[in-house]
């Protein structure tokens, strides 16, 4: 998640102005406000209460014209997995299931809703067990590291269910100065513990599961706690790229993956753009973040939706260079490989 910073029980009022921590003010409401190159877009109040080899239902294949063959019956290209957004948000009260319906439309098979805190991920779970083509994450974001105490018991139980296929999304956030670093350092360093200490069955570090990284202007202070942890480093992605081509090539270099959100396909954001061409073939993902940074030709709208993943898949084939059929299957194939789900489902 990178925009709008949305409360729990525990809210507090947004300040007139707040600082930045190169000592600038701003007039945005704290975090997570959007990329400088984002428009400006309304905050809801709160997110509200709520098998990897899951299906397409009929229902959702039976509303358009077919393309595309996939285990489940025909949809229309392209296929892909919105692999982050967030349908605990209000923007999506009760409406999965039409949401999934519009995204089948436009060849989008499901979704990963990512937790931000052990509330949220508490109904995240639920809305994931309640849909077979939606999975979700389990973790703390950095901007709600302030609403402690975290139940971290409750992170561990989300965690261990077949549903949940990776932990996060979390992090550092530089962009304000609230949450306190030392604040966001001490949870991130308390959840990566709680991540290093849950063993599967097989004794797998961290269930075997990956781990959904939030970095906002931090690169330079979160590589380094990274490279120090024992995990693999293909096991992370940073999610919501919106760094510079040197910001990429450092996290290739340590090993990790990219995923690309809407932001990509605007006009300015060149450096995003240009970081968007390095990233190998084989450690690509797309994207909504939704509610926020709808694509092009649909930037400013709220909410952005999962269907929307299309879009901004299209075009980072075209940026690339890349035949679209060919990169559709690299985004499935990396996909499945990293987080375990199939966009053509189950026995495809």
């Amino acid at each position: 998640m990178s925009d709008g910073r949305h409360r729990l029980s525990l809210s507090r009022a947004s300040s007139p102005s707040v600082a930045r921590r190169d000592g600038s003010h701003s007039s945005a409401p704290p975090p997570r406000a959007e990329p400088a190159f984002a428009s400006a877009m309304s905050r809801p109040a709160a997110p509200r209460a709520g098998g990897r080899s899951g299906r397409v239902s009929k229902k959702l294949l039976s509303c358009h014209k077919s393309t595309a063959p996939t285990a489940m019956g025909f949809i229309p290209l392209p296929i892909v997995i919105d692999t982050h957004c967030h349908l605990t948000f209000p923007d999506f009260a009760d409406n999965t299931e039409r949401e999934l319906a519009e995204a089948a439309k436009h060849g989008v098979t499901g979704c990963i809703t990512i937790s931000t805190t052990s509330v949220d991920c508490l109904s995240a779970l639920a809305i994931a067990k309640s849909h077979d083509r939606v999975w979700c994450s389990s973790g703390v974001h950095p901007s709600y590291s302030d609403h402690g105490p975290h139940d971290w018991s409750i992170i561990r139980m989300v965690a261990r269910d077949p549903k949940c296929v990776a932990w996060g999304e979390l992090g550092l956030d530089n962009h304000y100065d609230k949450p306190l670093r030392e604040v966001q350092d001490a949870v991130l360093a308390e959840q990566l513990s709680v991540i290093e200490n849950e063993k599967s069955e097989s004794g797998e570090t961290g269930l075997g599961k990956p781990i959904v990284i939030h970095c906002r202007e931090a690169f330079d202070d979160l590589l380094p706690i990274l490279k120090d942890t024992v995990f693999d480093p293909a096991r992370f992605v940073f999610h919501c790229f919106t760094g510079s081509a040197n910001d990429a090539k450092k996290i290739l270099d340590f090993g990790a993956w990219i995923s690309f959100t809407g932001v990509v396909t605007y006009k300015n954001a060149k450096d995003v753009q240009a970081a968007a061409k390095l990233v190998p073939s084989d450690r690509i993902m797309v994207e909504t973040d939704a509610p926020f940074l709808a694509p092009m030709p649909r930037r400013g709208e709220r909410p952005c939706r999962p269907w929307m993943t299309s879009l901004t898949a299209k075009f980072l084939a075209e940026l690339r260079g890349t035949d679209w059929e060919e990169f559709h299957h690299t985004l499935n194939d990396n996909t499945q490989r990293f987080f375990g789900i199939n966009a053509h489902g189950a026995g495809e």
